[in-house]
């Protein structure tokens, strides 16, 4: 898993990041693209006006292991196994569930 680049995320900086993820218009934008590079320009614009002040590429490696983290622990649930779990695996769980179904 990539490394965040620098200074570690905090939970409030990590929800803060959820909530822009969880909005219904930069889900679109994350699943209709693979050069992303403009829309966590948006996402570190409006962290920056939560106070957080992160850059896109550090947004981008922040959303992707959390994608990979929480594929990992619902394929382990899936399987049966109790003993993977995450801190934000609910929240992540209500953004992801109906986009993986639907690959």
């Amino acid at each position: 898993v990539a490394n965040e680049g620098g200074k570690h995320w905090t939970v409030n900086e990590v929800r803060a990041l959820i909530r822009i993820w969880s909005d219904k218009n930069i889900q679109q934008q994350l699943e209709g693209t693979v050069r992303n590079k403009r829309i966590f320009e948006q996402v570190a614009a409006r962290l920056q006006k939560f106070g957080i002040d992160r850059d896109w590429k550090q947004c981008r490696t922040k959303y992707k292991n959390l994608k990979h983290e929480y594929k990992s622990v619902k394929s382990a649930q899936d399987s049966g196994s109790t003993s993977k779990s995450m801190k934000f695996f609910n929240e992540l769980d209500a953004i992801l569930r109906h986009s993986i179904i639907e690959q």
